[in-house]
């Protein structure tokens, strides 16, 4: 926290030494649960000399309540921690007093999500940090859920400075480190929550927000639920379920499609219309007495494109350690089902293999059908998955797994031969929420000498792959 010491007037701490105290409380508060009454005092000298709301240090206040009462600073807290106008170009760039309002609002969202609420967590405090949360996404630039959600990121930074500018962290290259944090810390809230004391309350399970670690606990709690619990649980993981395809769908949507087939006659509508190539084309019929141009002939773009049936075999591990890819994949897959002239099956298994393509369609019911735990043994899915490949040309297999097997050799020799026999192979390691993937370091480096490297880190480049070769 060095940087330029400004003077200030007499007996008046400079802007510098007001921004250390409140990163010196944050680093108190987060590493000692004692208050330290000599911090406390001069970071509400602080907050109250820059005009900012004394609730502020209030650690019990969540960022949503302070901003309900000042709803100007969500302005602020919006983009507050990615790179300023100037940042790193030196001290004479920075605004100091600007620099000490920024330290103040970090340190606030910093607080509430890193310093959780011990013991017993209740669905008031969870859906307080789930907001909480959501307002550092928005600091760094992300939409709310959008770090949780598993995105990529740059190198880390100190989490006191900037560079030779030394002023508030542009804690946005952090992302990768942040992401799986933030989901660990959710994952252990849900884990100390009474869930099924919750559920069982209406009134509570409506303060739930469905996320990633909260739908793992449900699908693996749903066969000790009942009743009303159990209807709250289905309509908690049929709320994510939902929310995840519609991302997932404008991702297939924006993605690579299939070239144009120009054996297709174009459809002669207006919005087809293609008015550069029709004036071109009719240059010949100006009047230059007139000024005017006479069209005879009408263009159109050509839309259709050249599709071709196509089998998109998904086999995904099920074990307690896959979850993430299992949920993100199993929406995924219904997503591609409802594509034209795509043969979509699903294969779900752990030390036993089941098909879920009758309910491919539906995620929803098909996480239900789920069974989260156990081991692994690839081979059980094998049997199902190698009678699917009939035209291997126009075929292809995603197999999701962190590929920790015990019969690795026979399982990876039919991963071998499908790549063989021409139909498209993608092992993929990780499509996670969290970000942390570990993957079989022996299936690994035999994927890569075979030219099919698995598959790790957002959806989207799972998306991108499928998309290409589908359509």
């Amino acid at each position: 926290m060095t940087g330029q010491q400004n003077p200030g007037t007499a007996g008046e701490p400079s802007h510098d030494n007001r921004r250390q105290v409140m990163y010196w409380r944050l680093l108190a508060r987060l590493f000692d649960d004692e208050e330290h009454p000599a911090l406390e005092s001069a970071s509400l000298a602080v907050v109250e000399d820059i005009g900012l709301p004394a609730k502020l240090l209030d650690p019990n206040a969540s960022v949503d309540s302070v901003v309900q009462r000042h709803p100007a600073l969500a302005e602020e807290f919006d983009g507050l921690m990615t790179p300023q106008d100037g940042a790193g170009e030196g001290d004479d760039d920075r605004d100091p007093a600007a620099e000490v309002r920024r330290a103040a609002l970090v340190s606030k969202v910093l607080l509430n999500v890193f310093h959780s609420p011990p013991g017993t967590v209740t669905a008031g405090q969870l859906s307080r940090w789930q907001s909480d949360a959501g307002w550092l996404e928005r600091a760094l630039g992300c939409g709310p859920g959008e770090l949780r959600g598993g995105r990529a990121g740059g190198a880390g930074v100190s989490p006191t400075g900037t560079g030779s500018g030394g002023g508030t962290p542009d804690l946005s290259r952090l992302i990768p480190e942040i992401g799986p944090e933030l989901g660990s810390i959710e994952a252990g809230l849900v884990r100390r929550m009474r869930l099924r004391e919750v559920l069982g309350d209406p009134k509570l399970a409506g303060q739930l927000t469905p996320s990633m670690s909260l739908i793992e606990q449900l699908l693996r709690d749903k066969d000790n639920l009942s009743g009303v619990a159990l209807a709250n649980a289905k309509a908690l993981i049929r709320r994510f379920v939902d929310e995840v395809a519609e991302v997932l769908r404008t991702q297939v949507e924006k993605s690579t499609v299939g070239a144009l087939d120009r054996s297709v006659p174009p459809k002669r509508v207006f919005r087809n219309l293609d008015l550069d190539r029709t004036i071109w084309k009719n240059l010949t019929n100006w009047s230059p007495e007139e000024e005017r141009l006479y069209v005879d002939r009408l263009f159109y773009r050509h839309t259709a494109r050249k599709t071709t049936p196509q089998r998109l075999i998904v086999v995904v591990d099920q074990s307690g350690s896959m979850v993430d890819s299992m949920v993100n994949c199993t929406i995924l897959a219904s997503i591609f089902a409802g594509l034209p002239k795509v043969d979509v099956h699903l294969i779900a298994y752990d030390t036993q293999a089941l098909d879920l393509t009758p309910w491919v369609h539906d995620p929803f019911e098909t996480l239900l059908r789920t069974n989260l735990g156990g081991g692994t043994d690839g081979t059980a899915a094998m049997a199902l998955a190698q009678p699917k490949i009939a035209e291997p040309r126009n075929t292809v297999v995603v197999w999701i797994s962190d590929f920790y097997e015990w019969q690795t050799e026979p399982l990876f020799e039919s991963m071998a031969a499908i790549h063989r026999s021409g139909a498209k192979f993608i092992p993929v390691g990780s499509v996670t929420s969290s970000g942390r993937a570990s993957v079989n370091p022996w299936f690994r480096e035999r994927f890569k000498d075979q030219g099919t490297p698995v598959l790790s880190g957002h959806i989207r480049k799972l998306v991108h792959e499928l998309k290409t070769f589908l359509t």
